[in-house]
């Protein structure tokens, strides 16, 4: 884009508050002496919208990035009539992530992951050598294949076997793009342990998932989607988390939302959901544990085997860590909500039905909670609500076009020997 200037930054320990430069690929403070996300702290105090044919990168001021890559698009938000009828709301929002050109949504891999991929890989200098490896339950792989193979930038993924189908391209990937996958009966947490023995080659270095300041601050760009539109900050978010994540980022957004001064200083109240019986955030949050309960191995796994929405999977989320979901919870009085199956599946049926778009199983889990809010009475019919519908219109995506998938160049074992991965990855690149 014309005249482009990478985004001016600071970062920001959360635990202990230091604020200092980005050197480089830094994911945390290595003085703090305890574990805590950092925070992009950014120039700009009020974000200027770039046009819309910047695609995500309208929302550059606030995104850590160096440059432009190819081929975004940015979340569109709208007021809802339809759904908002039939819940009898006065003010409900949709941001709408996924592919959908009636709405002026082109995200080709249908999946709000899209905005952490573009944000992260521009977060990447152009002239890296190294290979990122990034593991994934499936949406975030796809993202990360299609915006790396676009752009050329070199990639190991690491996808747990029960979950390939995930990884569907309208078109065949650049062969700088690889994938390996952990065995059947394997989860998202096989993958990262699989994605980590990669990473003791120094050819590789990691993403970094929720502590990578790009990948939060490429999905906050939902939350800056629907305020500027809105014109205020909403009372409630809803969201379904497998990590957080976006939950995370979403309160970060507000802070810096509340910071700009144009858009009112409340916090949403973020309420986020998981798919039963998967729902070990819930459990901690019940207890009101800042840390994770118990969770045998063979229960997580069968119970990941059970759920619709296999993104939400994540039995080591950024849960219990300085400003992670705990705290974001907390600080906005926020709420962990579950959906079952056959819950989610009937909002995913209301959602086609009263806005025309399919939408994945993970936005019908959070639409669910929102629909269990109302049914009890538990939420103000006339607040503003910011709905994220983080996965839609996979039909109109793969509609008339004959569909290639991403096969792994080997399958490891759930209990990988270091040397082999090591060896065999390297040979790859």
């Amino acid at each position: 884009m014309e005249n482009f200037k990478p985004t001016e930054y600071t970062l920001n320990c959360v635990a202990s508050s230091r604020e200092f430069e980005d050197s480089g690929w830094i994911l945390d403070d290595a003085e703090c002496k305890s574990p805590s996300l950092v925070r992009a702290n950014y120039a700009k105090k009020q974000i200027e919208l770039k046009p819309d044919h910047y695609g995500l990168y309208k929302f550059c001021d606030w995104l850590p990035v160096k440059r432009i890559l190819n081929g975004s698009s940015a979340p569109v938000t709208y007021r809802s009539e339809a759904l908002a009828k039939h819940l009898g709301l006065s003010n409900l929002w949709i941001t709408l992530n996924g592919y959908c050109p009636e709405k002026g949504v082109r995200m080709r891999t249908c999946s709000f992951k899209e905005t952490e991929a573009y944000s992260v890989c521009a977060r990447a200098a152009a002239d890296e050598q190294r290979v990122m490896v990034v593991a994934s339950a499936g949406n975030t792989a796809r993202a990360f294949a299609q915006v790396c193979s676009d752009n050329n930038i070199k990639l190991l993924l690491v996808v747990p076997s029960d979950n390939l189908s995930s990884l569907w391209f309208t078109e065949p990937l650049n062969d700088c793009v690889k994938l390996i996958a952990a065995d059947k009966g394997g989860d998202y947490f096989d993958a990262i342990h699989l994605s980590n023995l990669a990473l003791k080659s120094s050819k590789f270095y990691a993403e970094g998932g929720a502590k990578n300041i790009a990948r939060r601050d490429g999905m906050s760009t939902t939350v800056l989607s629907a305020v500027t539109t809105i014109g205020r900050i909403p009372d409630y978010y809803f969201q379904a988390v497998g990590s957080g994540t976006g939950a995370i980022a979403a309160w970060e957004a507000n802070m810096r939302l509340v910071e700009d001064g144009r858009y009112g200083s409340n916090l949403m109240r973020l309420i986020v959901s998981q798919n039963a019986p998967f729902v070990p955030m819930y459990d901690a949050w019940r207890a009101n544990s800042r840390e994770m309960l118990d969770y045998d191995p063979k229960r997580a796994r069968r119970d990941a085997e059970l759920i619709n929405a296999k993104v939400l999977s994540n039995r080591k989320p950024p849960y219990g860590i300085a400003g992670g979901l705990y705290d974001a919870l907390k600080a906005t009085n926020g709420d962990i909500m579950v959906a079952t199956n056959a819950q989610a599946s009937r909002a995913c049926k209301l959602f086609k039905e009263l806005e025309g778009v399919d939408i994945y199983s993970a936005p019908g889990v959070a639409l669910a909670s929102l629909i269990k809010m109302v049914e009890a009475g538990t939420i103000d019919k006339d607040a503003c609500i910011m709905l994220n519908i983080t996965g839609a219109g996979e039909q109109a995506a793969q509609q008339n076009r004959e569909l290639w998938y991403l096969k792994p160049s080997k399958t490891f074992s759930l209990t990988p020997d270091i040397a082999e991965v090591v060896s065999y990855v390297e040979s790859l690149f």
